[in-house]
């Protein structure tokens, strides 16, 4: 799938929480009023929730450059949500990072509560928690615990049309090169190409010859 920062890239497949199910958020920030002695909670911002989403993923180690959050705000310059701006219909955030241990991607989406803000809040919540793993020992824990958040092909449905790195059995990667993209069109034809044959024979149907992988070029006399 082609992951975009706006708008919301969900994953294929992934399942989605019903608009009559959503919550109510509680995170919040603390803020010294004027006049009073003690911080309040006050609601927090699109801003201080991908801070601290951010904050939590670079203390994973992960790379800034290959962190995406995907939601169905507009964009300020540095690509992340602004936010002055009306709220979504749709209040989902996900975010797409690269394992900065094994290279693989990671997704991990939230749309429980009725704010974008809420659900960037909560997905910083959830890896924070996660990480707590892993301070307790648990890298290993950790490292299974997030294999479930590897981003998962798009579901095979007829009539649908699907994504060109689907097709190609390239979602894996963030940013396919060139190179990418021609290695796997070959290997995919070279496996059609010998699964029909096969097929053909099954049923009785001729085909050329299996090529032999030591053949070689026909002399020029």
């Amino acid at each position: 799938m082609t992951i975009t920062a706006f708008p919301l890239s969900w994953p294929p497949g992934w399942r989605r929480t019903e608009d009559d199910m959503r919550e109510f958020g509680r995170f919040g920030v603390r803020r010294q009023t004027a006049g009073r002695s003690y911080a309040s909670l006050q609601d927090i911002s699109v801003a201080e929730a991908s801070r601290r989403l951010l904050d939590e993923l670079e203390r994973m180690r992960v790379q800034r450059d290959s962190i995406i959050l995907s939601t169905n705000l507009k964009l300020r310059l540095d690509g992340l949500p602004r936010s002055d701006q009306a709220a979504p219909k749709d209040p989902g955030a996900a975010v797409y990072w690269e394992d900065p241990y094994n290279g693989q991607p990671r997704t991990m989406t939230i749309d429980q509560y009725t704010k974008v803000e809420q659900n960037i809040a909560a997905l910083a919540a959830t890896i924070e928690a996660m990480r707590a793993i892993e301070r307790h020992g648990g890298a290993i824990a950790l490292e299974r615990a997030f294999t479930g958040f590897t981003a998962l092909r798009a579901p095979i449905v007829a009539g649908i049309r699907r994504d060109w790195q689907v097709v190609l059995e390239l979602q894996d990667l963030l940013l396919p090169t060139r190179e990418d993209v021609e290695k796997a069109y070959r290997r995919l034809a070279l496996e059609r190409h010998r699964y029909r044959l096969s097929r053909l024979r099954l049923v009785g149907v001729p085909g050329p010859p299996w090529p032999s992988p030591c053949a070689t070029a026909p002399s020029a006399t």
